[in-house]
């Protein structure tokens, strides 16, 4: 550990907890953006080069004493005693484009990185697009780095931060730069956070689609691998799109062999599922641990209902998805009886069932009551066999295994039975 540093107001650390006057009047006036007392304080001869100043805020508890929102304060490390940052950082990060400006023309250093960051990091973290535009006027790096070995560009995290990406691209941005730790690119972070603005910009800069990080993966495995919520997985979809259309491998496996069509199974995305299987995805293609993309789908199916996991089973099905072995049939029962959909899909794809009372006993009486409908139609199946219609959708399904998606539109059947040929849902088995 070095020497301990000086902490004076008029060198280059004020030490903000224990500060008091102007210091802390200036202070008060970074968080919330007061210019005109920013102004006065920083053009008085007596502050010295305050607008240049590191602010060390180690100390959390004795920022207690004066009241501020320390809890907002973009903070980072130097080292593990230490946090420091400055006043560009704190109006880049809060969007105080005014005091900004007036700091930067003041002398403060553009490209000042006491904690590892850049202003122009903070910016672009908090999609704070006007900051950005005036630190990358004065001067600053697009392509800066931080301790941790991220550019701007890999920063760019949400959909409101594509206007910062374009500026840093302007700027002279690397679209194809590194990251120190994972080797991502910006391709592989707007991916993995689900932004088709930001891809589609960077593959207009020539982002390259093949790059693989440290764990082996692609951007489009990276925007399959990432768990998406409800809402998300119309954007996701989107970035799968534009990577496919753009020539992405399919095919490409990261370190585990786990295919796009793997992890888009995992996440239950229906429309990403349906997308790869249509540009020919392997639908049984296994990963290292013996997990082919049905497996990992009925994996989640309890967990991803709202995801609709029953399309994706379905899918899979019509592709020439291997089935469940009939003997573990009860099992795969218990673990997604709470999507009858899902069960309806597997169970369609068998001429005949063995079903026994552990069938029953499978189905908990609550889901039972819920889905009664569907339940009773299937139990009913135990001293019945299957009705003659579905014995001859199961043998042309075999006739046409693995090209039935191919050739069922080319039949001239009416649009019913082609349907009922791909197992359309009745919510009933017959």
């Amino acid at each position: 550990m070095g020497p301990k540093k000086k902490k004076t107001l008029r060198t280059d650390v004020i030490a903000t907890a224990k500060a008091t006057g102007p210091e802390l009047q200036y202070w008060n006036a970074l968080l919330v953006g007061d210019e005109p007392t920013i102004v006065s304080i920083i053009d008085d001869p007596e502050s010295g080069h305050i607008q240049s100043a590191i602010f060390d805020t180690s100390n959390i508890e004795e920022w207690k004493n004066y009241r501020f929102n320390y809890r907002g304060l973009r903070l980072w490390s130097l080292t593990y005693e230490q946090e420091l940052t400055t006043p560009i950082h704190i109006t880049a990060a809060r969007g105080y484009t005014d005091c900004l400006k007036h700091l930067l023309m003041r002398g403060s250093d553009v490209d000042m990185a006491p904690g590892g960051k850049t202003a122009l990091h903070e910016a672009c973290e908090n999609a704070t697009t006007e900051c950005a535009r005036l630190l990358l006027a004065f001067g600053a790096s697009a392509n800066a780095v931080t301790e941790d070995g991220l550019m701007p560009l890999h920063l760019c995290t949400t959909p409101e931060s594509l206007q910062c990406a374009k500026l840093l691209l302007q700027f002279g941005a690397t679209v194809n730069g590194r990251s120190l730790e994972e080797d991502d690119t910006p391709l592989h972070v707007a991916a993995r956070y689900g932004l088709p603005g930001h891809m589609d910009l960077y593959l207009r800069y020539g982002a390259a689609i093949e790059r693989q990080n440290d764990e082996g993966q692609t951007p489009l495995n990276c925007a399959c691998s990432q768990p998406q919520s409800v809402n998300e997985l119309e954007r996701y979809y989107q970035v799968c799109q534009l990577l496919v259309g753009a020539g992405a491998n399919i095919h490409a496996c990261d370190q585990d062999r786990q295919s796009p069509l793997h992890m888009a199974c995992k996440n239950a995305n229906p429309e990403a599922v349906e997308l790869l299987l249509q540009r020919g995805a392997s639908v049984n293609s296994m990963s290292y641990s013996g997990d082919a993309p049905m497996h990992n789908i009925l994996k989640g199916v309890a967990y991803k209902l709202e995801h609709q996991p029953e399309r994706i089973v379905r899918s899979l099905l019509n592709h020439g998805s291997i089935r469940v072995w009939p003997g573990a049939l009860p099992k795969v029962l218990k673990y997604c009886c709470t999507s009858p959909r899902t069960i309806e899909a597997l169970l369609n794809a068998y001429d005949r069932l063995k079903i026994t009372d552990s069938w029953v006993e499978a189905v908990p009486l609550d889901v039972f009551e819920k889905h009664s409908s569907f339940y009773e139609s299937l139990f009913s199946l135990m001293h019945s066999p299957r009705s003659l219609q579905h014995l001859v959708r199961c043998r042309l399904r075999t006739l046409l295994e693995g090209r039935l998606h191919l050739v069922v539109s080319q039949l001239g059947l009416p649009t019913f039975v082609q349907n009922y040929l791909l197992l359309a849902f009745t919510d009933a088995l017959h």
